[in-house]
C-alpha cells in the first residue's frame, strides 16, 4: 500500500471573495488576474451572460449567477451591450458554480475564460452559489473584494481592509465611467435571423438619447421604429439637447445611485419635460425621471437582477416577463398627483413604471429592449414612436 497522501491534499484556492464583514469564500480563478471591489448581487438569468457582463449598468458590481452552467455557448462579437469596448466593461467580477466547458455553439468565437481576460473581468468558480444567493437574500447585497492569483498567494488582511473600507453604491455616481465622451449618431437596427443587424435608411423621427450607460439594443430598437438617433454624453446641457431639434428624448439605463447622478442630470431632465417633448426613460433614466417629477428613490435590499421578473401593466392588466437589473427603486408614495404609476413588480410590489398625466412622458424600471418574454415589452418603443409622431402632427 502506498503512503503517498498527495492525492488527498486539498487543491490550493486561486480566487477569493472577501466580504466586508470578513467572510472569505475560496474557489478557483478564471478571467483576469488581480482584484476588484464592488457590490455583490445575484442574477437569475439562465442565458444571456455575455449581454449581462457587458451591461454598463453593472459597473461597480460583482455578479453571481444562480444558474450553474455559465459559459457553455462561449462568446461572440455580436452579443455585446456596452457601446465603448475600451471603457469600463460593466461588471468588475463574476462568480460561477461550475467550471466553464468548451463552447458548444456555432456562433462562438472565444472561450468565456479568454473573453474575461480580454475584458479585464475577474472570475471565481467552484463555489456554492446557492448559499451565496441565500446570504444575499437574508442580509442584502454585500460589499466585497474579488481576487484572482494563479499561485494562490493573497494578502488576506489587505483584501479584508479594502472590502470593509469601500463605501458602497449609495451616494456613488458611476455614470462618468460609462457614458460616451462625445456626441454621435446611431442607425443600426435589430438583429434578424440569417441577416444579422440592419441599417435604418429612411428615418422619419429624430431621437436624442442621453447616455448614462446606454445598451446597444436600446439604440437598435429606437432605430427599428423609424428613428435617427443622436447619442449625447450624460452631462450635455438641456439647451444643447433642445438645439438638436429632436422629436423625442430618451433617458438611458446606467449604474450607481440615481440621486447622485441626478445632481446634474435631474435639472436637464426637468427642462426636457418642461419643453413638452415626448420623453421615455429606462432603468436609471426611469429613476431620475421620477426624481425630476418630484419623487424620491430608495436602495433595495437585494435588488432585481434576472430575466424572469413578472411585471403587471396597470393600464391593460397584462403581465410581462421582463429583464431587470437595478438596486434602487422609485418610492411610489413620494410621487405627486400629476404622476401615475403604470407598472408594478409582481415579485415584491415595487414601482416599475410611471407616466405624467398631462404630457407624453413615461418610463419603466425594467429593460424592454431585452427579450425574456421574448418580446412582451417591445410595445413601449412603438408607444414612444407614436407619441413622437403625434407631437409632430400637433
Amino acid at each position: 500500500m502506498s503512503n503517498d497522501t498527495s492525492a488527498w491534499a486539498d487543491p490550493t484556492p486561486t480566487a477569493l471573495l472577501v466580504l466586508a464583514d470578513g467572510t472569505v469564500i475560496e474557489g478557483f480563478g478564471l478571467g483576469a488576474i488581480g482584484h476588484a471591489v464592488g457590490e455583490v448581487c445575484f442574477n437569475t438569468a439562465m442565458t444571456g451572460y455575455q449581454e449581462i457582463l457587458t451591461d454598463p449598468s453593472y459597473a461597480g458590481q460583482i455578479i453571481t449567477f444562480t444558474f450553474p452552467h455559465i459559459g457553455n455557448v462561449g462568446t461572440n462579437e455580436e452579443d455585446i451591450e456596452t457601446l465603448n469596448m475600451a471603457a469600463t466593461p460593466g461588471a468588475c467580477g463574476v462568480i460561477l458554480h461550475s467550471a466553464v466547458t468548451s463552447p458548444s455553439n456555432y456562433r462562438a468565437t472565444r472561450h468565456l475564460d479568454q473573453w474575461l481576460k480580454a475584458r479585464r473581468v475577474i472570475g471565481l468558480g467552484g463555489i456554492d452559489t446557492r448559499a451565496l444567493t441565500s446570504l444575499i437574500r437574508t442580509k442584502g447585497m454585500p460589499n466585497a473584494v474579488i481576487a484572482h492569483a494563479p499561485d494562490g498567494r493573497f494578502d488576506l488582511d489587505a483584501l479584508k481592509r479594502e472590502a470593509a473600507a469601500w463605501p458602497g453604491l449609495v451616494g456613488m455616481d458611476l455614470v462618468p465611467q460609462v457614458t460616451s465622451g462625445q456626441r454621435f449618431t446611431w442607425d443600426e437596427t435589430p438583429w434578424e435571423w440569417g441577416k444579422g443587424y440592419g441599417r435604418q435608411e429612411s428615418p422619419d423621427l429624430h431621437v436624442v438619447a442621453i447616455d448614462y450607460g446606454i445598451k446597444r439594443n436600446i439604440l437598435r430598437l429606437l432605430a427599428g421604429v423609424g428613428a435617427r438617433v443622436t447619442v449625447v454624453p450624460a452631462t450635455t446641457p438641456a439647451d444643447d439637447i433642445l438645439a438638436l431639434k429632436p422629436d423625442g428624448v430618451f433617458l438611458s439605463n446606467g449604474p450607481g445611485d440615481p440621486a447622485a447622478t441626478g445632481a446634474y442630470a435631474v435639472p436637464v431632465i426637468r427642462a426636457v419635460v418642461d419643453s413638452g417633448l415626448p420623453t421615455f426613460g429606462i432603468c436609471l433614466g426611469h429613476q431620475m425621471l421620477g426624481i425630476a417629477l418630484g419623487g424620491t428613490t430608495r436602495k433595495m435590499h437585494q435588488g432585481h437582477h434576472g430575466a424572469n421578473h413578472p411585471v403587471k401593466d396597470l393600464d391593460t392588466g397584462k403581465v410581462e416577463i421582463t429583464s431587470m437589473n437595478h438596486g434602487f427603486a422609485v418610492d411610489r408614495n413620494s410621487l405627486p398627483a400629476s404622476v401615475r404609476e403604470t407598472h408594478v413588480s409582481l415579485f415584491d410590489g415595487s414601482n416599475c413604471g410611471l407616466a405624467l398625466t398631462d404630457r407624453p412622458v413615461f418610463s419603466v424600471q425594467y429593460h424592454p429592449e431585452a427579450s425574456p418574454g421574448p418580446r412582451d415589452s417591445h410595445y413601449l418603443f412603438q408607444r414612444f414612436a407614436g407619441a413622437m409622431r403625434d407631437h409632430k402632427r400637433a
